[in-house]
Order: C-alpha cells, then sequence, then structure tokens
C-alpha cells in the first residue's frame, strides 16, 4: 500500500486546502465553544426576524410561525454564509467556515451547509452525533461539515 492509498493520508487528502490541526491547532482552538456561542446569537437573530415578520403581516403570521421560522432561519444561514463565510453570530465569534480546499463558501456550499445542519436539527439522534463529532474530531467539524469536508476554523487575520 502506497502512502497516498494510506486511509489517514485519504482522510488528509479530502481535507487538503484546511489548516493541520497538528501544526496549525490554532485555527481549531476554542472553535466548539465558539460555534454554541455563534448559535446562540443567530438564534436570538431569527427570533427577531420572525417576530417583524409577525407584526408586518397584521399578526397573521402568527398562524405559520413555524413555518416562519424554518424558512426565515434558512434564508438567513445561506444568505449569510454565502456572502461572508459565516453567519452574522460566527463573525461576532470571529470564526468562519471554510471548504476542503481552504477557500471561503459560496452559494452552492452555504446552501448545502444550510440544509444539511436543518437536516440536523431536525433529528435528535444526528444533532447528538454533530455535537459529539465537534467536541472529539480533530478539525472540530460537525455532522455536516464532515459530510461536505467543510470546517469552522478561526478567522485568519488580515494584514
Amino acid at each position: 500500500m502506497s502512502s497516498y492509498d494510506h486511509p489517514a493520508r485519504a482522510s488528509h487528502h479530502a481535507t487538503w486546502g484546511l489548516p493541520d490541526p497538528d501544526y496549525q491547532a490554532e485555527f481549531y482552538a476554542d472553535v466548539p465553544t465558539k460555534r454554541l456561542i455563534a448559535w446562540i446569537i443567530d438564534t436570538v437573530i431569527v427570533a427577531l426576524l420572525v417576530v417583524l415578520a409577525i407584526v408586518f403581516t397584521a399578526f397573521i403570521g402568527a398562524f405559520f410561525a413555524g413555518f416562519l421560522w424554518l424558512a426565515l432561519g434558512f434564508a438567513y444561514r445561506t444568505v449569510t454564509i454565502a456572502n461572508g463565510s459565516a453567519t452574522l453570530g460566527m463573525r461576532l465569534c470571529s470564526i468562519e467556515l471554510r471548504k476542503a480546499d481552504g477557500s471561503r463558501m459560496d452559494f452552492g456550499a452555504a446552501l448545502l451547509h444550510t440544509l444539511g445542519y436543518s437536516m440536523s436539527m431536525a433529528f435528535v439522534l444526528p444533532q447528538i452525533a454533530s455535537v459529539v463529532l465537534m467536541l472529539t474530531s480533530e478539525r472540530k467539524q460537525g455532522l455536516t461539515d464532515m459530510v461536505l469536508g467543510t470546517a469552522a476554523i478561526n478567522k485568519p487575520s488580515r494584514f
């Protein structure tokens, strides 16, 4: 078996553009905690958007509050990730999502990431698996990140 065919090398190859967790651990330091804080901030933002939508629909939207939550949350995550590789909560916590090749998220990647996040949130076991993976994997990746090859990293300095 060549070194290229080695299983550890194959998993490294799948995320070849992301910072190496052994040599650049600072990119992954405290990311799970920052993701939790960002998630709380984003949840508050989506809740405010839902309240505004209900008010602007003369409270008729209250009958569809669950749908409004899903639709506005999905749109919020997709648009913010596509436009800055992070939600507003992630930006406040100085983390951003990166694709396997190390590039920032585009619309397609943001849409797939949001879809994966939404599916994980819809079911208990995938959500638990995602949290466990974020706490134990070397790149602190959740379930959706593992599937897509993405990772949340501490935002690199821009000089």
